[in-house]
């Protein structure tokens, strides 16, 4: 039997951050549209603010990193991986960054940019 403390048992709620990395990401109509590269988290908070979708290119040459606010997400058992209400269409238009460039994590216009255009309330301004 699983317990709290085992982070190698991916059946039970909690998972390790670790294993996040690499879980496939399907839109509702089951089409995958890439793999987590990252878990970005609120080091005050402790709160999961992004998964970082690595999206595009061929074989993992010319991908694109996607931040997602983490409410766009939800685990689905029968996919073995996260759904979200995406299409591709709307996925390439997002927010970005490429491969080799820094993501634009302390500047607050972009993140308010990407929780737009998700249409996500930004999680610094939701109540606990």
């Amino acid at each position: 039997m699983a317990t709290l403390d085992d982070t190698t048992d991916t059946s039970g709620r909690l998972i390790a951050a670790s294993q996040v990395n690499g879980t496939a990401v399907y839109n509702t109509q089951g089409e995958r549209l890439g793999t987590i590269e990252d878990v970005m988290l609120d080091k005050i908070s402790g709160r999961t603010v992004y998964a970082v979708l690595s999206f595009g290119g061929f074989l993992g040459i010319g991908d694109r990193h996607y931040p997602l606010p983490w409410p766009q997400l939800r685990y689905d058992v029968a996919y073995g991986g996260y759904v979200v209400n995406l299409d591709k269409r709307v996925l390439e238009n997002a927010p970005s960054y490429g491969a080799h460039e820094p993501g634009s994590w302390t500047d607050t216009r972009w993140a308010h940019s990407v929780y737009d255009y998700y249409k996500t309330q930004p999680y610094w301004d939701e109540q606990t």
